[in-house]
């Protein structure tokens, strides 16, 4: 039994079944209040699919690519309700869960505000059914995708403007069964966060 929080976009929470039964989910496409909606949506979650946290069996984490502000509240979240539950974190790549079960070429593309697209490419899938990443995930300014992308027009562009949690659950249960590897303890966010410490003291002047 998964739990899995994403937050690259909006908000979305959902605890899934081993057998890939969706048993409560609940989601958000404000990309401003994570923080104010995502312990609501763990603790309705729960109530809904009338399970103890006991009953879970791990915590699945979208590292992205994600805004900072936004993408942090999910991992700490994952972060902190698997530790208090003495539950593993499967990290996972937000944009391999979107390209779950494509057959062919496809570009994934999702906000980054600022006039610019998270990106990566897929070819298809491999036996195992998970998704074959070729480049990114990666960072470029919207006007400018068709130049950045490597062999452009082989792919399909599918631009995601909304992250189902499920879709991480269903991905992670995959890896989980063909042993492969889940993602690093990193979050993606592709760009400096907005506000970051001064070189050194401030100099005050009489």
């Amino acid at each position: 039994m998964y739990l899995a929080i994403d937050t690259s976009a909006g908000t979305s929470v959902a605890i899934v079944d081993a057998g890939g039964v969706v048993r409560a989910e609940r989601d958000s496409a404000d990309t401003r209040k994570h923080a104010e909606v995502i312990g609501d949506f763990i603790h309705e979650c729960l109530a809904e699919a009338a399970i103890a946290v006991t009953d879970l069996t791990s915590v699945v984490a979208g590292m992205g690519p994600g805004p900072f502000t936004g993408l942090r509240v999910g991992i700490v979240a994952a972060r902190t309700f698997a530790f208090g539950a003495s539950l593993p974190v499967l990290a996972v790549v937000t944009h391999d869960a979107i390209a779950l079960g494509e057959s062919g070429p496809v570009l994934i593309a999702t906000d980054a505000r600022r006039k610019e697209y998270y990106w990566s490419t897929y070819e298809g899938s491999d036996a195992a059914g998970l998704p074959i990443r070729a480049h990114g995930p990666a960072l470029a300014p919207i006007a400018e995708l068709a130049a950045q992308v490597p062999d452009f027009e082989r792919y399909t562009l599918r631009e995601t403007a909304a992250v189902r949690a499920p879709r991480l659950a269903a991905l992670a249960h995959l890896m989980v069964a063909n042993g492969r590897e889940f993602a690093g303890q990193e979050a993606l966010y592709l760009r400096s966060p907005d506000v970051t410490p001064s070189a050194g003291p401030k100099r005050v002047t009489a």
